[in-house]
């Protein structure tokens, strides 16, 4: 455990850890990005010679920067080599998407089930996108000639690569809130009260459904508007109520209103069922002129 009042400390070297690194995110120094690696080795969790897009230079940067001896490449995770490009065979893409969703910098841009393609500018060569590739479509290209390391990529470039991956990460977060926002939603409108159901003729009668299950009537009505109102609240809270949602919200706003109008629909047919019994005529037969 690292004492608090270090920890400023540690952000800042990590902070001047991070300058030094050439920001392709590559995670071939086991971390999952330049940042995490930045703050491993701010933290003594990891050597510093551990980058290879930095190269050998790279390893010198960060061993004056710390105060230590220079010490040779780690070539556990990569070798020094010319920068490379990815180049996605267009012929051959099928628009999985899986390559640009594993870009750490957005440069392959295209559309699901359409051809993919690279911004040359944007690609930092880290190969993330080879991998997820079902057809094996993309081919990681040398561009610098013999220049490896930092000697094939610039603190402009690197800058310019910091940025776009910052933006990434914003616009996964946000992808990923709205997500979280329209599931919870879902699991609230599941779990909502049932609404009453209106009695005949759109006048609410006060009939409710009590926690119990008992009916609760209101209202000045008697007689047959009570029946009618305990028929409706007995059709809306018992034989048409919608199941509660799990908590994974396993019930749709689709099967909610189709349980909301068959609900409707049965206490409507309770309601004629009802007059019926009582000797009343229902609603098609009050509407008939007489003699028909």
């Amino acid at each position: 455990m690292i004492p608090r009042t270090f920890l400023p400390v540690i952000s800042e070297l990590a902070q001047r850890i991070d300058d030094l690194l050439p920001q392709t995110q590559c995670t071939k120094c086991g971390f999952d990005g330049c940042t995490p690696y930045a703050r491993a080795i701010a933290e003594g969790r990891a050597d510093f010679n551990q980058c290879p897009p930095g190269g050998q230079e790279g390893v010198v940067r960060l061993a004056q920067l710390l105060g230590r001896p220079a010490k040779p490449l780690d070539i556990s995770h990569g070798v020094e080599r010319p920068r490379p490009r990815a180049v996605i065979d267009e012929s051959v893409c099928i628009g999985c998407t899986l390559c640009a969703k594993a870009c750490p910098v957005d440069a392959i841009v295209g559309a699901a089930k359409l051809m993919h393609t690279v911004l040359n500018d944007a690609c930092t060569g880290c190969d993330l996108c080879v991998a997820p590739c079902p057809v094996d479509c993309i081919e990681m290209v040398p561009i610098t000639g013999d220049a490896t390391g930092w000697d094939a990529w610039t603190a402009t470039q690197a800058a310019a690569a910091r940025e776009q991956h910052a933006r990434r990460n914003a616009r996964l977060a946000a992808e990923q809130q709205a997500a979280d926002e329209r599931a919870a939603l879902r699991v609230r409108q599941a779990r909502m009260p049932w609404p009453p159901i209106p009695a005949a003729g759109g006048v609410d009668t006060g009939a409710a459904a009590a926690p119990n299950g008992a009916e609760i009537t209101s209202g000045a009505g008697t007689g047959s508007a009570t029946s009618d109102a305990q028929t409706t609240a007995s059709s809306a809270s018992q034989a048409s109520r919608p199941p509660v949602a799990g908590d994974d919200g396993g019930v749709s706003i689709e099967a909610l209103e189709r349980a909301r109008k068959q609900a409707i629909i049965q206490a409507a047919l309770d309601r004629a069922r009802a007059r019926r019994a009582a000797g009343q005529p229902d609603a098609s037969s009050a509407r008939k002129p007489p003699g028909t």
